[in-house]
């Protein structure tokens, strides 16, 4: 049996799976934890995965390896992978983001590994590219990248048929690039002011409006003209990150998930594909964004993928 785990900034979620491919068994989700010593996710993890085996009335020695599909960046300690996520770990911005813990990073691989005989942590938009590559909307592409548009925004990239990591497993953390300069004040939770991240993810929208992403998405679809200003904003932002990554990296496909985009899906993409590819035709005609072909299940499945 495999453990497949999918860390965000808002939830954890946790599911089984047979090493024969059957489906996805005994999946649970909890709010990811933020209190008490810095390796409080990595025991919840542990607690879930026991949960979810008591379940399905598996010894939960039986669990063979595990798949963590998680927000980053990455810190290396002593050769093992800590999470430095702005939306897990407070000490990163300090108290102006509210998050009720210091922590600089968290524990994740080292207490995973004390247990399992095999663990591969990949950053949640490599984990989820390499899922929609397999099953998803980006099959038999080269040149493409995955993009999470949540509590956070996260990005992973292929190109030439290669998945990008770099030197930490941290490329593709383009929400934390920046592409406007009339937001300076608004904080990210890595420290940040103004990057792509503070400015558009769930977690920066609440911050800097005072409302939830839902809400104003709500508000704009039913026609009121402050939501639809706030929302055109917001893409306006991220079709600048998604331009950048087609001219940058000279992309034929872009899929999108989480939560933010998911939900709002039909209402965004025509509004993000003109801000991302409208301008410099010879180098934008023809890419397409799409939705991601797993849907909301791609956390999920890319844990799964890390160990397929």
């Amino acid at each position: 049996m495999r453990a497949c785990v999918d860390i965000g900034g808002t939830k954890v979620a946790v599911s089984l799976s047979a090493a024969d491919g059957a489906p996805l068994l005994a999946r649970r989700s909890e709010p990811t934890a933020k209190t008490g010593d810095n390796d409080a996710v990595a025991v919840q993890i542990l607690r879930m995965i026991d949960a979810a085996c008591a379940e399905q009335g598996i010894d939960a020695a039986a669990i063979a390896c595990v798949g963590v599909s998680t927000c980053g960046p990455f810190v290396l300690q002593d050769g093992q992978i800590e999470l430095a996520a702005p939306n897990i770990c407070g000490g990163l911005s300090g108290p102006a983001r509210g998050l009720p813990n210091s922590w600089r990073s968290a524990q994740l691989e080292a207490p995973l590994r004390r247990r399992f005989a095999r663990v591969r942590v990949e950053n949640d938009g490599v984990a989820a590219l390499e899922a929609e590559r397999r099953w998803g909307a980006l099959q038999g592409l080269s040149h493409c990248a995955y993009v999470t548009w949540s509590t956070g925004v996260g990005v992973g990239l292929c190109v030439d048929g290669r998945i990008l990591r770099g030197k930490n497993g941290n490329a593709g953390h383009a929400g934390h690039s920046y592409v406007a300069d009339d937001d300076n004040e608004v904080q990210c939770g890595c420290g940040n002011f103004g990057d792509v991240e503070a400015l558009v993810a769930g977690a920066g929208v609440a911050h800097r409006f005072g409302r939830e992403p839902a809400e104003i998405m709500a508000a704009a679809q039913r026609g009121d003209p402050q939501a639809l200003q706030v929302v055109d904003g917001l893409c306006r932002v991220m079709g600048r990150m998604l331009y950048n990554l087609v001219v940058t990296l000279d992309l034929e496909r872009i899929s999108l998930g989480g939560s933010v985009f998911w939900h709002n899906r039909d209402f965004l993409l025509p509004r993000l594909r003109t801000q991302a590819l409208t301008p410099l035709p010879p180098l934008t005609q023809g890419v397409e964004l799409v939705p991601a072909g797993l849907g909301e299940r791609v956390g999920d499945y890319a844990a799964l993928a890390l160990l397929d």
